[in-house]
């Protein structure tokens, strides 16, 4: 049984420990370079195919002259520095759980080190919300990537336009069915393909710059802020598409475990960002040349026509390698939501025996595939689909701000002025690009954020159903000391290990108590087990285990596991030594208590709420199968709870 609750005293030894290694040594730092950039920056890197489009072709249409794409350009300029240079790469990667990076792992962080009530709740519940809207941006970020790099098809010969969507079906499709396989011998492949991609997108746009270089000005702010001083309306709507040049720019927090904070800092500001701001200034100075005539993919018109054909193939492998990592991405954060309590067992598969984070989850694959395809079938171009896609991005941005606010204040204990004036340069810039994305709610704003409400009823359902249930049976546990005084003594005891998994660390098991009433035996020796996931990525192999002797053949055992790791029991019971002998697992015998809910007098939670708690708690994994038991060691016995 999990205790998704943090154990301030096993956690502090963990912080004191190091839990996390270094990122490999000098030598490999080019080699860290070449995979962020094959994984961490598809989304971002994928922005070009539509962005700069959408932001005078989109559903808030700008006049298309010099002021206005001078403006677009220097806003696209300037929201890479404040919002991905600034904001994510120079700060909020300093946040590092561990080595660890992203919305749960921060959330961890916070809520392990920040004790106040009045700010836990809160911050508890926007992080969560962060991570629902997450899911929503992993459903919309496959199909606008598939379906824009495939729409070069129409621009290349306008005949091949009904190819489109059967083209972005079957890519997605096989996308998916792969998963299962594990995408570990390809994964090799990312890197060198992304750095072909934006070397080649960057040399589009040097070559479009060469025969424009006004273009350059842009530079400047000033055009940005002429853009707000001569046409403010426009321009605040036009933030809308613009913010979606920055989409992705979580995902350089988020793999910051994978790959260390260097590394994705060096590929960032050396590589990535002047590949992209040469692409969007050539596209600039496309639309600068020819007008309207270049609006329909000013991406794919800045190629030659016998260079169109070669540039699709590109964009879509990096459409299709930005989808792989935003899959991936899903399968980490549930992984990391079962692990900290928000979300019911799910069945997790390796796909690979040396990268522990390689892993497949079908239940999330195959919802994702229906949503994703849904989507493609529904909205029909990426055009529609951008619609839809900033509002989950710039939520959790804003969001990432007041998590950042509490670490400045709380933690890091910045001085004050300077950390308001910063804050609220990030408030300001996401505050207003977060207000023109609601303007896009009736247009398909509304998908994300329907997405993201589910989502986090769910988690919260099942969080505080938890936390209900293990309060319940806390109230009606029988204290330990009582028990082995009177059972001990009267019960006859059999050769044999008995494991007794038990969600809290004190009181006796409902499965102990019933296993007594029915056999009427105790083992020679019983053991009271809790799995601990507690807030940090990973415990080492040291701190796994906290062994107490309770007297007369009984031990209450807690194994602490990170929430970036998998338990596994009878791994950990082999390094336990302390209580008599080794295990044996054809000597040890594990009851598991099945929970079925009750109607209670004081409910602790609407009845839907329950209803939907009693729903996600059948259809969870079973607690053999997540701890990895052995099939033929366990024993389940029923109890009954009211919550």
């Amino acid at each position: 049984m999990v205790d998704p609750g943090p154990s301030p005293a096993a956690a502090d030894d963990v912080l004191n420990a190091d839990a996390h290694g270094g990122h490999g040594h000098q030598d490999a730092t080019v080699k860290l370079v070449v995979g962020a950039i094959g994984i961490v920056f598809g989304d971002i890197g994928t922005s070009p195919l539509y962005a700069f489009r959408e932001t005078f072709a989109g559903h808030h249409k700008l006049t298309l002259d010099p002021e206005h794409i001078l403006g677009v350009v220097s806003l696209m300029f300037w929201s890479m520095m404040l919002v991905v240079t600034l904001k994510y790469v120079s700060i909020i990667m300093r946040a590092d759980n561990k080595g660890e990076g992203g919305s749960l792992a921060l959330l961890a962080l916070i809520s392990g080190q920040t004790k106040t009530r009045r700010w836990s709740s809160g911050i508890v519940l926007l992080g969560v919300f962060a991570t629902a809207l997450f899911y929503g941006d992993s459903m919309i970020t496959p199909a606008v990537s598939v379906l824009s790099a495939v729409e070069g098809l129409a621009v290349y010969n306008h005949a091949l336009g009904p190819l489109i969507i059967p083209a972005a079906v079957v890519i997605l499709l096989g996308l998916f069915w792969i998963q299962s396989a594990g995408t570990n011998r390809v994964a090799t492949l990312f890197g060198p393909i992304m750095l072909f991609y934006f070397l080649t997108i960057a040399t589009l746009g040097v070559l479009s710059i060469w025969q424009t270089p006004g273009i350059l000005v842009a530079f400047n702010p000033y055009w940005a802020l002429m853009f707000f001083v001569t046409d403010p309306l426009p321009a605040f709507l036009a933030l809308g598409s613009v913010v979606l040049a920055v989409t992705g720019a979580e995902a350089l927090y988020a793999d910051m475990g994978h790959f260390g904070r260097n590394p994705i800092r060096i590929s960032w500001l050396f590589f990535v960002l002047p590949a992209l701001m040469l692409n969007y200034m050539g596209q600039g100075a496309l639309l600068f040349r020819e007008g309207h005539s270049a609006l329909v993919s000013p991406f794919y018109n800045l190629a030659p026509q016998w260079f169109q054909l070669p540039l699709i193939g590109i964009a879509t492998l990096a459409a299709i390698i930005a989808s792989q990592a935003v899959i991936s991405g899903a399968f980490s954060v549930t992984q990391q939501a079962i692990q900290l309590g928000f979300m019911p067992r799910l069945r997790i598969a390796h796909t690979s025996a040396s990268t522990a984070g390689q892993i497949y989850i079908p239940l999330i694959n195959w919802g994702l595939m229906v949503m994703v395809i849904l989507l493609v079938l529904s909205f029909r171009t990426s055009s529609n689909l951008t619609a839809a896609y900033g509002i989950a991005v710039t939520g959790a941005m804003f969001i990432d701000n007041v998590l950042l606010t509490v670490l400045v204040f709380r933690l890091w204990k910045w001085n004050r002025i300077w950390a308001v004036l910063l804050l609220s340069i990030f408030y300001v810039v996401d505050g207003a690009y977060l207000a023109a994305n609601l303007t896009k709610i009736p247009d398909g704003g509304w998908f994300p954020l329907f997405i993201g409400f589910i989502v986090f009823t769910l988690l919260t359902t099942w969080s505080r159903g938890r936390q209900l249930m293990i309060e319940r049976m806390r109230e009606s546990a029988m204290p330990i000391p009582v028990f082995i005084a009177s059972a001990a003594n009267s019960a006859v005891r059999v050769p044999g290990t008995a494991v007794f998994m038990t969600s809290t660390p004190d009181g006796v098991p409902h499965a102990l108590l019933h296993n007594l009433k029915h056999n009427k035996v105790l083992h020679e020796r019983v053991i009271l087990l809790t799995v601990k996931i507690i807030g940090v990525p990973a415990v080492p192999e040291e701190h796994r285990a906290k062994l107490e002797d309770l007297g007369r053949g009984f031990f209450r055992l807690v194994l602490h596991y990170g929430f970036m790791q998998e338990p596994d029991v009878p791994l950990a019971l082999k390094n336990v030594t302390q209580c008599g002998q080794a295990f044996k697992m054809m000597e040890t015998s594990f009851f598991l208590a099945r929970q079925t809910l009750l109607p209670s007098a004081r409910p602790g939670m609407p009845i839907w709420r329950e209803k939907i708690f009693a729903w996600m708690l059948r259809n969870a994994e079973s607690a053999m199968e997540f701890f990895r038991l052995p099939t033929n060691r366990v024993v389940e016995l029923g109890s009954q709870v009211e919550i």
